[in-house]
């Protein structure tokens, strides 16, 4: 096993600050100035680009570039600032080698955990003055919801050949190597409002017609590539009225395109056609969040983990995902991106932790693969 070159008090230390600075989506300004300091202290070239104005964040996304010195590609590392609430006021708890909350707020490993090891790295390749092509570094605001700083990231200021990006729950040597396309279902369905006491059947019960569309529909696990689901219902407005609209939310993932637009195109036809048998009206719109991605063993970024994987002896995992992440969007538009596990558990939750021994296992691993990366041919 190679010797660490890891400061592993210094990753905890500066972890355990990171959870501290509240960030959470759209308000991820003093995380994002504290990291602009810290970047430009460890000789990177920093900007702030124009995304959060496009999106209504406090700050855009950061970007930092830290000039070759060698003769491999520029790579890029990304993670994103922003935290799902409850995320303010966080207040770290360390025992037993895991970090957790202290139970009223996530912990924000997701997506922290990845900004410590990038910046750990950093500071690692300063250390071992080990030569690159160039190193850039994205951190993006709002990822979770939508990927909004990615989606409206400058890449002209990018030049990097290939990427990775932290942010997966699987532990270090995890590599997301596939991720699904994305609709956003948007229904509104309109009946007829009548008293539901003296004259219900003037009436055409928005809510009645949406239940029967929805039982129609196929949802949750569809098949090994495929998911789907409603998750928001709102309508009515009293006991004694007859609804006359309801408005429904919901969404089709696959990782292979046309599975999806099929089940979407099935979600739709469930609704109109139950519209259509009570007489109500039916508005449907869907939007496309995200494309997906496929990388084979053969493409750079998975290339050069599963390397550097076998080098540090860590049995690699390559894995899909049944999530979005920033890379969805690196990936479409044009910068082959993996993701890593960086051994974040239950994320999204008050119960969210981290082991310190993955926080260490991640800079490792890291470092190493920039290492492989130098030994790539242009």
């Amino acid at each position: 096993m190679k010797k660490s070159v890891v400061h592993p008090d210094r990753l905890i230390e500066e972890f355990l600050e990171l959870v501290q600075v509240d960030s959470v989506s759209g308000k991820e300004r003093q995380l994002a100035d504290l990291l602009i300091r810290k970047l430009t202290d460890l000789g990177l070239e920093v900007r702030e680009d124009g995304a959060g104005s496009v999106v209504g964040s406090n700050t855009g996304n950061i970007i930092g570039k830290l000039p070759g010195s060698g003769r491999g590609p520029v790579i890029m590392l990304c993670a994103h600032m922003d935290t799902v609430a409850p995320g303010l006021g966080v207040k770290p708890v360390q025992a037993d080698g895991v970090i957790r909350s202290a139970g009223d707020t996530v912990l924000g490993a997701d997506d922290k955990a990845g900004i410590a090891t990038i910046l750990e790295v950093l500071r690692i390749v300063r250390e071992q003055s080990l030569e690159h092509g160039g190193l850039e570094v994205v951190f993006t605001i709002w990822e979770e919801g939508g990927m909004f700083g990615a989606k409206n990231l400058q890449y002209h200021l990018l030049k990097a050949r290939y990427g990775f990006v932290l942010d997966s729950d699987g532990t270090p040597g995890t590599i997301i190597t596939r991720a699904p396309s994305h609709d956003e279902i948007g229904i509104t369905i309109r009946g007829r409002a009548a008293h539901a006491g003296l004259n219900p059947e003037d009436g055409i019960n928005a809510i009645k017609v949406a239940s029967e569309a929805i039982a129609q529909m196929d949802l949750g696990r569809i098949d090994h590539e495929t998911t789907s689901n409603i998750g928001i219902i709102s309508g009515g407005k009293a006991t004694n009225i007859v609804p006359d609209m309801v408005t429904i939310k919901g969404e089709s993932r696959s990782l292979c395109t046309s599975k999806r637009e099929v089940q979407t195109a099935r979600i739709c036809r469930a609704v109109y056609e139950a519209a259509e048998k009570h007489g109500a009206q039916a508005e449907i719109t869907t939007e496309l969040l995200y494309n997906g991605f496929h990388l084979d063993q053969e493409s750079l970024p998975v290339k050069v983990a599963l390397e550097a994987a076998r080098k540090l002896g860590i049995k690699p995992k390559l894995e899909k995902t049944g999530g979005g992440s920033d890379a969805n969007i690196f990936n479409h538009r044009g910068i082959p991106t993996a993701v890593l596990g960086i051994g974040m558990k239950k994320a999204h939750t008050c119960e969210e932790y981290i082991s310190t021994a993955d926080l260490v296992e991640n800079a490792r691993y890291l470092f190493e693969i920039l290492r492989v990366a130098q030994g790539q041919a242009l």
